[in-house]
């Protein structure tokens, strides 16, 4: 038990002087290979079988199309269509911030990159029309989570790697369950903005429908290429990724005419800059969860809660709570890949589909997008609306609530997450 001592007494001590989290994970798992007399290349050996896989290169790729999108003139395409859906409809706006959030949820496979390309025009958007600027921030923050839910994901490929499970059931699985979310987020909406008098406060004239389709037609067939290709068995996720960007690439400089050089440069910069984050982050966490491999700790995690209860019921309750607090505290990525190593194995003893735990898994990070003190859609939204994370704090709390019941649902019914793999004979 020295090894696990060191390991979460390093950690702790590397989180209350502040260091980053991958800075704690890493200098934690270092001193344990360290005082355990391991040769430092063995590290160097974790670092490169972290990233040594093919999935793995679906990232940048998702990563530079999510960015590209914004420069190409698919994500306002996206936002307005969205906006001519929802009508004059109480909240109205907020419902088409969610839709949008689908939208390029399903093409992006990120939280944060969503809350910023919706968050930037439904945003002001929505003061415009009265809407309060925490509410408009907050609810913003909460659908922007659904990048990662609704496929494409990337914490769903860093689960996939880290599970060895398949990355295309995966996507499948989280259908469902990014539409139960959307769909409670809109409730949530509707209700709020009928209490507090948000409507759109616009009424659109017939045929403007039509009209924003056509305008949008390539921003709509994006996510259409990129997913129906996937589950037609067209190309593999990774290669789903890479197709994204020069479908991007395509719409932008030759139908939209609106990618400059610029623009291109911006989004190569800052996609070298999270994948950077990204590698880094998955070799220090993949370093610390096999040390906790090593030291049978799944086991006795496994072994305290059946002498808690027998009752799966109960046990998924501990592990959604336990998953949302770390959520809260640590980045989706670490979280998730400390987390699977130690917690998959003992779901899978009770009986538990590792698809379906990756699911729930995954819906807990997205709730920890909108959760203080790491929320990183909270501060990006705050950043854009220009008010205190705590202001939007307040207005994100009955989203969460009403996203931790979804992801109750999500857990107890299993068929939610297993029915379409299911369907198309995975």
């Amino acid at each position: 038990m020295t090894a696990p001592f060191i390991l979460f007494g390093m950690f702790g001590f590397f989180l209350l002087i502040g260091a980053p989290i991958v800075v704690a994970l890493g200098a934690s798992a270092l001193t344990v290979y360290l005082a355990a007399g391991d040769d430092f290349v063995s590290l160097v050996q974790i670092a490169w079988n972290a990233v040594d896989s093919f999935p793995i290169m679906a990232l940048p790729a998702f990563i530079l199309s999510g960015a590209l999108m914004q420069c190409a003139g698919i994500s306002k395409r996206l936002v307005h269509i969205a906006e001519v859906l929802a009508g004059p409809m109480a909240g109205g706006l907020g419902f088409s911030a969610i839709l949008a959030s689908m939208f390029f949820g399903a093409i992006s496979g990120s939280g944060p990159a969503t809350t910023a390309a919706v968050g930037m025009l439904m945003i002001p958007a929505m003061v415009d029309r009265g809407y309060s600027k925490s509410y408009s921030a907050a609810l913003t923050a909460s659908s922007g989570g659904l990048g990662v839910v609704i496929p494409p994901s990337i914490p769903m490929v860093i689960y996939g790697v880290t599970a060895s499970e398949s990355i295309t059931k995966l996507f499948l699985a989280g259908i469902l369950p990014g539409v139960l979310l959307a769909m409670g987020l809109m409730i949530g909406n509707y209700l709020i903005s009928k209490k507090k008098g948000y409507a759109s406060g616009e009424t659109h004239a017939p045929g403007t429908l039509g009209k924003a389709c056509k305008d949008g037609i390539w921003a709509i067939m994006a996510p259409v290429v990129i997913l129906g290709g996937i589950y037609s068995g067209l190309f593999t996720p990774t290669e789903a990724a890479v197709v994204s960007v020069f479908y991007t690439l395509f719409v932008g400089i030759f139908i939209h005419k609106e990618l400059s050089w610029k623009g291109l440069k911006e989004s190569l910069n800052s996609t070298t800059w999270l994948t950077g984050r990204v590698l880094i982050i998955m070799f220090a966490a993949t370093a610390f969860g096999r040390i906790l491999v090593e030291n049978d700790i799944p086991s006795m995690i496994a072994q305290s809660l059946l002498e808690v209860t027998g009752s799966l019921t109960l046990i998924w309750i501990i592990v959604i709570a336990f998953l949302i607090f770390v959520g809260m505290f640590m980045e989706t990525l670490a979280t998730i890949m400390i987390v699977t190593p130690v917690l998959l194995p003992v779901m899978v003893s009770l009986g538990v589909d590792p698809i379906h735990f990756g699911i729930v898994l995954v819906c807990c990070c997205e709730i920890g997008f909108s959760t203080p003190p790491l929320g990183e859609n909270m501060f990006i939204s705050s950043s854009i609306a220009k008010v205190s994370i705590e202001e939007i704090t307040v207005k994100a709390l009955p989203f969460v609530v009403i996203q931790l019941f979804v992801v109750m649902l999500i857990a107890f019914v299993p068929g939610i997450s297993l029915w379409i793999p299911e369907l198309f004979g995975y």
